[in-house]
């Protein structure tokens, strides 16, 4: 191999400038789309062409493989979180107390309230010459979940939330030589939600004595759920200056979706039901239509594959993610009404990863890698719904091929975010921070949250 050195000068110069860099990302993304770049924290997720897992990193990539071949597997996802210093106060008058203050909303801060995932995906690829090929695949870009226990002491601002996004995707690929190729896709995406939280909510006033008139409320189970499906697309180039040497840049499209569904408010207390009667805890006492526009955010991938020796070759690659466009959680009725609104103000994000594979022999390659992945949400806004903040990845795999036409893929990654602290008031459908007095909050939460999580992944590939 020629001119090792300056190409190690270069792949160290990208990979300092990369670590080196100031930005932000995180948020809601999913990242477990392939496991043999799992094992080198997906730093060549554009560039490197393992197998038909290229669909989703780089569809360009599809005419750089040498026969048809299928990809299917999963990372399963085990999240640790611990909440500390955890303090709440609601001093909204409690109307089945008499009027007194509900106090904080409940009494426990057990954390761990992500459960264990398994994130799968499938793709197919299919070269039909030197430089065609089509390809497909089935995968989760996006996704999220926090389930609190029963009595959570901020149950106020969150108790479940949970936000899933399947993608199907077609896709093509033409090189036009040996340096070039493109590829595009079409993405046909499927989205699923569910909030709910403790929502107050006024239903009377102190009918008499020196209280008269001051309003009185109880909390809500406030549940609302639906779906929508929407379409995107994405592109990419490959290009190999020399043989050597792999950039590829990917762009990934947003989605808008609406989601439709139903509005739930379910009464936590037996409560008057306005004609002398009693409707007792679980009523249904509020129901309606409810939507909520959530638009998923285009990325931008750019990477290097490096083959310092015929043995070992180094990437690093760079992912920027236009978060901005998630300001807010807004519900609104049939009427346009807003049923709850929810302030995010997420910012557009960068995230860094570095690794490498070296092939020990013949069937077996081993992989390593370090990503970081930067938050896009602020301090003031932070909420329990997705309390995360910067993230550090460090990633192990292998690849056992016992024969030529299949190999096995194994990976561990280990997954740790900077603590955090989040910090809410309570605010109205205005947004407006709700208080009794005109200046203070009448219901708060804060604590400090660290975040780790283990992933455990395993695919398969067969050529055909």
């Amino acid at each position: 191999m020629k001119n090792k050195f300056n190409r190690l000068s270069l792949a160290v110069a990208i990979a300092a400038a990369a670590l080196a860099s100031q930005a932000h990302a995180g948020g809601y993304q999913i990242n477990e789309q392939s496991v043999s770049g799992q094992g080198y924290g997906h730093a060549g997720r554009s560039s490197n062409v393992n197998d038909a897992t290229i669909v989703f990193g780089n569809p360009a990539g599809m005419s750089f493989l040498d026969r048809a071949q299928v990809t299917a597997g999963g990372t399963y996802l085990n999240v640790n979180s611990s909440v500390r210093n955890a303090e709440a106060t609601n001093n909204l008058p409690d109307v089945s107390a008499g009027g007194a203050p509900f106090g904080p909303p409940g009494a426990s801060s057990e954390g761990d309230m992500v459960p264990g995932t398994l994130v799968p995906f499938a793709f197919y690829a299919h070269p039909v010459n030197e430089r065609l090929a089509f390809g497909f695949g089935v995968y989760a870009p996006f996704g999220s979940k926090t389930d609190y226990e029963d009595g959570f002491v901020g149950s106020n601002f969150g108790t479940l939330t949970e936000v899933t996004v399947m993608s199907a995707q077609p896709t093509v690929s033409y090189r036009f030589n040996d340096q070039w190729a493109v590829g595009a896709g079409i993405t046909y995406n499927r989205v699923d939600g569910e909030l709910r939280r403790l929502a107050p909510r006024q239903v009377g006033v102190v009918p008499e004595g020196p209280a008269a008139g001051m309003p009185l409320f109880t909390e809500l189970d406030a549940r609302v759920d639906g779906d929508d499906d929407g379409w995107g697309y994405n592109i990419g180039v490959m290009y190999q200056p020399i043989p050597e040497t792999t950039l590829g840049l990917t762009y990934r499209s947003k989605v808008d979706y609406t989601l439709t569904g139903d509005f739930r408010a379910i009464s936590t207390a037996n409560l008057p039901d306005g004609e002398g009667g009693i409707n007792p805890a679980g009523t249904v006492v509020d129901q309606r239509d409810a939507s909520l526009d959530l638009t998923t955010p285009e990325t931008v991938n750019f990477s290097i594959t490096q083959q310092m020796t015929d043995d070992l070759k180094l990437m690093a690659g760079a992912s920027w993610t236009r978060w901005s466009r998630f300001d807010e959680i807004r519900v609104t009725g049939p009427q346009g009404e807003t049923i709850t609104l929810e302030e995010q103000s997420y910012s557009n994000a960068w995230a860094f990863a570095v690794g490498g594979e070296y092939q020990l022999n013949p069937q077996l390659a081993l992989r390593a890698g370090v990503t970081l992945d930067f938050t896009p949400t602020n301090d003031e806004f932070r909420s329990v719904r997705i309390p995360s903040d910067d993230r550090r990845i460090f990633s192990i795999g292998a690849g056992w091929s016992p024969t030529e036409d299949l190999t096995l893929d194994f990976a561990y990654s280990y997954l740790t975010e900077r603590g955090t602290s989040v910090n809410q008031q309570l605010r109205d459908a205005d947004g407006n921070v709700v208080t009794l007095d005109g200046v203070n909050p009448a219901v708060t939460y804060s604590s400090d949250y660290k975040n780790e999580a283990h992933g455990f992944g395993a695919q398969l590939t067969y050529r055909f």
